[in-house]
């Protein structure tokens, strides 16, 4: 083939500094950022996708007891019995580019890192990334930028000791387009750098969260990674006055950044930290208002400038001294929460590295937000309104794809809700190993179809109960491969059988009850008097289809079922329900307990067509387990139900 050679030519930018309007103050400015997508709760996001199947998941997107959008690092688990797994993370900081392409890569890098350090990790050298490039490399300069935002993210990897291992590049991400007049235009994508980091986790369980857990016990410590430059150009605040601004912050020191990196992972492996959340979109106070929204509770800090730092700083402009400089830019750095008996480890460990840290305050038990800069307090408010503000967009995107009646119940419901609680009646322990080494145990049918995901993370949980659980496809019993006269327990397991084009799991009730020899042995097994039945998910949507569920006997056009939710979306989340007495034999024992559990589906309505088997059923306690609020108390409120 013959070699290509690319013509490269640079084309000098116009850039301005940041000229923000006169008199701006802190709570104003919290206005527009806190509003701004990248910045605000991505709620109307996660809770439309499946964030629970495989039941490997360790670390999800939210987190906290009111289980916002605040995670900044996933780890998943690597089998249902052991705790190691590995850790996913994404760094991406497009609109620095606008100002320097390279401070962009260099940028993108060090936010992967300061997500993925949050999870106990094996060595940071095991850390692989994936890069993906969107550019539109052929217009005018925009190839040099390229080039340059590559060559800096190999040298920042190279001084880390990390590396790309894969990735994508979209080069065509410009387009001539039809102007209002007539007249074509070109319209072009901001260079943009994506970067996944995943790394392999020895303890699953070794991650700390944003959100703050002992309010009114805790302190705060701010760690500036900057080393007191505070430049503004292509944060979110910039973006919130439709500008860019010309200084653009950077990482001027890659080994201050892997001294950190490796001082907070010990920090973990010691338990040192009990929450901790970077600095990226949307400043140093963004960061602490997510920390105190996810807590549910308030903070009270004072911060001071670079001068005050410990571990040296950088000589700072005029620009970057001020109040909104200081807590908007976006420059590297973390905030973490520790208790105060921690507190001398954890300076000592700072000051051998030379990182920059100051400790800014404390946690309180009230719901109220208190920041001062150098003893001037520049924003006194109450929590919860600012995370209504923080919530805001998020809840005007949900009123366009979900049921605005139910989006305002989630509004009004959950404003000042303490979030999910939970008590047992009981004790949990462990089956005894005596029980699951037996040789002759219970067999169990894991009963899946074509589209089941629930198969795997049931079959664990039936060998940890003591079952001889057996992995049975509808398959199986079409070709006689296996019969239910051989077990004890039938489980029908959750997902999307048949995709649910006609209904959920109506294809997987029709294979059972359209084969007369496979419907004589299903109705064989339920009415023997020594099995049990269980269906989760998909599995429940199906026992009600075969009528087998409350009981049998009712007529086709009056038995319930399930139906699309009220909220008319899939619903993803993690909610509190409570045990009441019934018959139910895995439930014994249990009763008045309120659990967290996932609940993950689009049609999970209860429909009863004759109001009267509704009565007869909760009369008879065949409704054991019930959505609760944030009380405990058995509710039809959403998002609770």
């Amino acid at each position: 083939m013959p070699r290509k050679t690319f013509s490269l030519s640079r084309v000098t930018r116009e850039l301005r500094p940041l000229a923000l309007p006169e008199g701006l103050t802190v709570r104003d400015a919290l206005d527009r950022v806190l509003r701004l997508l990248s910045v605000g709760s991505k709620r109307f996001l996660a809770n439309k996708v499946d964030r629970s199947v495989t039941g490997l998941i360790a670390r999800q997107q939210c987190a906290g007891p009111l289980q916002l959008t605040v995670a900044d690092v996933a780890v998943i688990a690597q089998s249902h019995f052991g705790l190691t797994g590995a850790a996913i993370s994404i760094g991406e900081q497009p609109l620095k580019g606008l100002i320097n392409p390279a401070a962009m890569a260099r940028l993108t890098v060090a936010e992967a890192l300061t997500n993925i350090v949050w999870a106990k990790v094996s060595a940071l050298e095991d850390i692989k990334c994936s890069g993906n490039w969107m550019w539109a490399p052929k217009l005018p300069g925009e190839g040099a930028d390229l080039y340059e935002a590559a060559t800096a993210m190999r040298d920042i990897m190279t001084e880390l000791g990390i590396a790309v291992d894969g990735g994508k590049d979209s080069l065509s991400m410009a387009a001539k387009v039809a102007g209002r007049h007539g007249e074509s235009e070109t319209v072009k994508s901001p260079g943009t750098l994506v970067i996944s980091a995943y790394v392999t986790c020895p303890d699953v369980t070794k991650v700390v969260t944003p959100d703050i857990k002992h309010a009114g016990a805790s302190r705060l410590l701010f760690i500036d990674a900057g080393r007191g430059r505070n430049r503004l150009g292509g944060s979110a605040l910039a973006q919130c006055y439709s500008q860019v601004g010309d200084d653009s912050p950077d990482i001027d020191d890659p080994q201050l950044l892997k001294s950190l990196f490796l001082l907070m992972q010990e920090f973990i492996s010691e338990g040192l930290i009990v929450s901790g959340h970077d600095r990226s979109d949307g400043g140093l106070v963004t960061t602490l208002l997510e920390m105190a929204f996810a807590g549910d509770c308030g903070i009270e800090v004072d911060i001071h400038y670079a001068k005050e730092q410990k571990g040296g700083s950088a000589n700072a402009s005029a620009a970057e001294t001020s109040v909104l400089s200081l807590l908007f830019s976006e420059e590297p750095g973390m905030v973490i929460e520790y208790l105060p008996e921690n507190e001398s480890k954890i300076v000592d460990g700072l000051e051998k590295e030379g990182i920059p840290f100051q400790i800014i305050g404390s946690t309180v038990g009230e719901k109220t937000i208190t920041i001062g800069v150098e003893s001037q307090t520049v924003l006194k408010d109450d929590m919860r309104a600012l995370r209504a503000l923080w919530e805001e967009t998020s809840y005007r995107l949900e009123m366009l794809q979900r049921n605005p009646e139910c989006v305002e119940d989630e509004r009004k419901n959950t404003y000042g809700t303490g979030g999910l609680a939970f008590r047992l009646s009981f004790v949990p322990e462990n089956t005894p190993p005596e029980i699951i080494e037996k040789r002759e145990k219970p067999r169990v049918a894991i009963i899946r179809e074509e589209g089941s995901n629930g198969d795997r993370e049931m079959t664990s949980a039936f060998f940890t109960a003591g079952f001889e659980p057996w992995d049975v496809t509808m398959n199986d019993f079409l070709t006689e491969r296996v019969t239910l006269d051989e077990f004890r327990g039938a489980v029908f397991v959750g997902g999307f059988s048949y995709a649910d084009v006609l209904d959920s799991a109506k294809g997987w009730a029709g294979v059972i009850r359209f084969n007369k020899r496979i419907w004589q042995q299903f109705e064989s097994f339920y009415h023997r008097q020594d099995t049990f039945t269980l269906g989760v998910c998909n599995g429940c949507q199906l026992m009600a289809l075969l009528g087998w569920v409350p009981w049998q006997g009712i007529p086709d056009r009056t038995q319930p079922r399930f139906i699309h939710n009220t909220s008319g979306r899939f619903e993803s989340r993690f909610v509190s329900v409570k045990v009441l007495k019934s018959p139910a034999i895995m439930l014994r024992g249990m009763e008045e307990s309120v659990l967290g559990v996932w609940v993950a589906h689009g049609e999970g309505l209860a429909y009863f067509p004759d109001d009267s088997t509704r009565i007869k059923l909760l009369e008879m306690g065949l409704a054991p387990v019930r959505y609760v609020d944030d009380k405990g108390d058995i509710t039809p409120q959403y998002p609770f139900n």
